[in-house]
């Protein structure tokens, strides 16, 4: 029998995924761990101790020249003017409609040079989009290759790391990053993350992936790393109220509509999508994301019909059990005078209706 992985994509780290007896799945054409020791005991280890990802199938894009804050500013919703050096904004790229692209994250590297974190399945994507907005004097490069990521998230991940580096993280504050080094060798350092615990992302040559991740499973044993998968990841992001683009996000949705309208940046000039966007808000809203919890017995499973006083009204966007929390809980849209909490709702699981009950978003928020 063939196996079915040799057409998927594969990180630096496939080998020791396997080698960790890892559940592989495809992600969007990326043969990709969803779990290890278990989806909840990979959450609650990030909780309370450490978790170790591998995101290398994220995409990088490499936008420099004289005039590259420029195109970043057109291309994305967030004001990258703002940005100092080291310091890094989340933000939309949209298209001329008011959707979304994807959601990225813009590292100002110079005043000369933004290095942008992308979905893995947008990358490609998302780079020939920019790229056909480039009217101004900077190149695009579409950098995937170069970089491996790993994650390293939860209350132990500065311990852990800094065992292997001189440089010092506890001065990189949040959503800042460094280029410094890891085990003697350079590596993006960024206290970012994914889970709503703190924690970093490093940014290393691919061909050093797998040592630096071995390095880090050790460093972390003390504390009792785990290595978590992408069941986990989305958990741990679901309980924070994370967007995830094609589930909260789409080219359908914009994000006034996501509760993202703290990115978008009226005031910085024009930018794709700035006119719809601001037609949409002139004219009002007519939906907009909330979260819930379910009341009866069911899970409110994503693209599942929500339903308001027995008539159709939205559709769930994730959802599934909390291990923090140990209950059922989601996130859907709404109309808008119905996206408040406090909304008695029902979520058609398998056809029948389950009471179930909207809330605030996010579920939960790590103690500082």
């Amino acid at each position: 029998m063939s196996d079915p992985s040799v057409d998927l994509l594969k990180t630096p780290l496939n080998a020791a995924h396997r080698a960790l007896k890892a559940r592989m799945v495809d992600f969007g054409g990326w043969d990709m761990p969803v779990q290890y020791s278990g989806i909840i005991d990979e959450h609650n280890t990030v909780r309370t101790a450490a978790g170790l990802f591998d995101v290398s199938h994220m995409g990088e894009i490499e936008i420099k020249g004289p005039e590259a804050l420029s195109l970043v500013n057109y291309v994305s919703t967030n004001n990258a003017a703002k940005l100092a050096i080291g310091q890094v904004h989340y933000a939309g790229l949209l298209y001329d409609h008011g959707g979304f692209v994807d959601d990225i994250l813009v590292h100002k590297v110079a005043d000369d040079s933004y290095f942008l974190c992308v979905n893995a399945s947008n990358q490609d994507k998302d780079f020939e989009h920019i790229a056909a907005q480039n009217r101004w004097d900077c190149t695009v490069e579409n950098a995937g290759p170069r970089y491996a990521q790993i994650a390293v998230q939860g209350p132990k991940a500065l311990a852990t790391l800094q065992k292997l580096t001189k440089t010092e993280l506890s001065p990189i504050k949040y959503y800042w990053f460094t280029d410094g080094e890891v085990s003697g060798d350079w590596a993006r350092i960024a206290r970012t993350g994914y889970t709503g615990e703190d924690g970093f992302e490093i940014y290393v040559d691919p061909s050093l992936a797998e040592k630096r991740w071995n390095e880090l499973m050790a460093a972390g044993e003390e504390f009792g790393i785990k290595p978590a998968g992408l069941g986990a990841r989305n958990t741990l992001r679901m309980e924070s109220g994370m967007a995830l683009y094609g589930h909260e996000i789409d080219a359908s949705i914009s994000p006034l509509e996501a509760g993202l309208q703290w990115i978008v940046k009226f005031d910085k000039g024009d930018f794709l999508g700035r006119a719809r966007l601001e037609e949409q808000k002139a004219a009002g809203l007519t939906r907009k994301l909330i979260g819930f919890e379910m009341c009866g017995r069911g899970i409110g499973r994503d693209g599942y019909e929500v339903r308001v006083a027995g008539a159709p009204a939205g559709w769930v966007t994730s959802g599934g059990p909390s291990p923090t929390l140990n209950k059922n809980i989601g996130m859907c849209y709404l109309p808008l005078d119905k996206a408040v909490p406090g909304t008695s709702i029902e979520v058609m699981v398998r056809n029948a209706p389950v009471e179930a009950v909207t809330i605030p978003i996010p579920f939960y928020k790590r103690a500082k």
